[in-house]
C-alpha cells in the first residue's frame, strides 16, 4: 500500500548542512469521504514519523487529516559521520513502516 522514499546527498564532507527529503505514498483518508455505495472510508492517516541518523532521533512529526495524500517533507542535519538514516512511521490502522538510507560522509 505505502512506501518511503528518501532522498539525501551522495557523498557529504564532516559538518556540512545537508537537506533529507521523504515522500510517504499513503492515501491519507480522512474519514470524510465515502464509497461509491454511501458507506463511510474509515480514517487511515500517517500519525508520526520518526528519523533517526545513526540510532540518535533528529527528527520527529506529528502529522493530521490535513496533511495531503503523498506526504512530501523535507528537514536539515548536520552530517558527522558514515551510517544510516532511518525514517519510519506509523498510521491509523496499525500500519508500521521504515526505509534506511546510507549516509556516507568523507573523512
Amino acid at each position: 500500500m505505502a512506501n518511503t522514499r528518501i532522498q539525501i546527498p551522495a557523498v557529504l564532507q564532516r559538518g556540512e548542512v545537508f537537506e533529507v527529503r521523504l515522500l510517504i505514498r499513503h492515501s491519507m483518508e480522512t474519514g470524510g469521504r465515502h464509497d461509491d455505495t454511501g458507506r463511510p472510508i474509515p480514517r487511515n492517516v500517517v500519525n508520526q514519523l520518526l528519523c533517526r541518523y545513526n540510532g540518535v532521533e533528529i527528527f520527529r512529526a506529528d502529522l493530521f487529516p490535513g496533511i495531503a495524500a503523498n506526504p512530501y517533507l523535507t528537514f536539515f542535519t548536520t552530517a558527522e559521520a558514515s551510517g544510516d538514516l532511518e525514517v519510519s512511521w506509523r498510521d491509523d490502522a496499525g500500519t508500521e513502516e521504515s526505509e534506511r538510507v546510507p549516509v556516507v560522509v568523507k573523512e
